[in-house]
């Protein structure tokens, strides 16, 4: 199993978010149809790492790193447009 695949069971929170975030210069969080674009110069805000994570303070899901871009939540259009390119 590569090092970036993480069991459900296991909970990220806020510190994990930060660190995934330092890795990426994009950040797209979905919540619903709202759909926020973050771009990470310096490190991320705490508007993007707020976007982040779900109520319970966990990262939200599904997260996926596909090169510099890190989607957070489910948005069909911005996961094509991620991954296919």
């Amino acid at each position: 199993m590569p090092d970036d695949v993480v069991p459900a069971s296991r909970k990220l929170g806020r510190a994990d978010a930060v660190a995934l975030a330092a890795k990426v210069s994009t950040v797209i969080a979905a919540k619903g149809k709202k759909v926020t674009t973050f771009r990470i110069v310096g490190g991320a805000s705490d508007d993007a790492i707020d976007a982040m994570l779900g109520p319970t303070g966990n990262l939200r899901s599904p997260t996926i790193r596909a090169g510099k871009i890190l989607l957070v939540g489910f948005n069909e259009e911005q996961y094509a447009d991620a991954l296919l390119g």
